[in-house]
């Protein structure tokens, strides 16, 4: 325990150091396996197998590869390397301030096409309101995709388990949607990792109650959240939005498709000075995540 808890601390730091790299990403390389895979696998019939297939053929080699490799002397050094990479704290910063830098001085256009970079939904047509919720929601949704659920898979099974998890989720960013072309072979991706981040999302949920009013942000996350059609996603953005105490959610258009969703939250109505707020929220959160890992490694040194 002590040793993981090492690892994700220097981990950690060279999040913050680096932030993410900017050449020679890995996830970059997979991403473009990832493509050429669909568009060979993605026709005829038998989707769903063959999305499977998919799944196992990109992950499975990898994971047990670096599984493989835990005798090495050095394995230590990739424990860092993989977590460092695996976590996107600096990351979702830097993304979310490229749009409240542009919000601030008021240039709506610019902020739309930095928004653009990090949500799906459309963004050509959003008002300044709008701009500001759909950040908010990105930084909530993806402080536990990028963070949380990250760092539980790490402490649960290593480094073979989070390297799963940030494949699978990667997976299900480039083949989860609900379309025409991937409704069949993307289902199982979409499956997969909405399994795998069911605990980490609900310990989120759990964090942003203990920072804030505990019985109102689980009533939002398990009520609110329930109306969502995503059952990971949900429960943590109508918990950011209730500890927050704004409101957030909405219809929204993707791909010029207009898509009812529920209200989450139960409080005002967004400004600009609550993205910094949802940053801050996500701190710390982080940090008391930090401190009940401290905490559990040294009662297991002690006994």
């Amino acid at each position: 325990m002590l040793e993981s808890a090492l690892i994700l601390f220097f981990s950690l730091l060279l999040d913050q150091l680096l932030g993410e790299p900017r050449r020679f990403h890995p996830l970059v390389g997979f991403g473009w396996c990832v493509s050429k895979i669909e568009a060979v696998l993605n026709q005829g019939g038998f989707l769903y197998l063959k999305g499977v297939f998919g799944i196992m053929l990109l992950v499975a080699p990898l994971v047990l590869l670096l599984a493989s490799a835990q005798e090495l002397a050095f394995y230590w050094v990739v424990e860092i390397v993989i977590v460092y990479l695996a976590i996107g704290r600096k990351s979702l910063v830097q993304h979310t301030k490229s749009v409240l830098k542009p919000l601030i001085d008021s240039d709506i256009p610019i902020a739309r096409k930095k928004l653009s970079y990090i949500v799906s939904r459309d963004t050509e047509n959003l008002d300044k309101k709008s701009v500001i919720k759909a950040t908010i929601e990105s930084i909530i949704e993806n402080s536990n995709d990028a963070i949380f659920a990250a760092i539980f898979w790490y402490l649960l099974a290593g480094v073979p388990g989070v390297l799963c998890y940030r494949l699978v989720n990667t997976l299900d960013a480039m083949w989860g949607y609900k379309n025409s072309r991937f409704c069949q072979f993307g289902w199982a991706a979409a499956k997969l990792d909405d399994l795998m981040n069911w605990i980490p999302a609900r310990l989120t949920v759990l964090t942003f109650a203990l920072l804030s009013s505990f019985k109102k942000v689980m009533q939002a996350a398990f009520v609110q959240g329930a109306l969502c059609s995503s059952p990971n996603a949900g429960p943590v953005m109508a918990a950011g939005a209730s500890s927050l105490n704004i409101k957030l959610g909405g219809d929204s258009f993707y791909q010029q498709q207009l898509i009812a969703k529920p209200v989450l939250g139960n409080g005002n109505e967004v400004n600009v000075s609550d993205i910094q707020r949802a940053l801050s929220l996500i701190n710390k959160s982080l940090f008391l995540w930090l401190v009940v890992i401290i905490v559990i490694t040294i009662i297991a040194e002690v006994i």
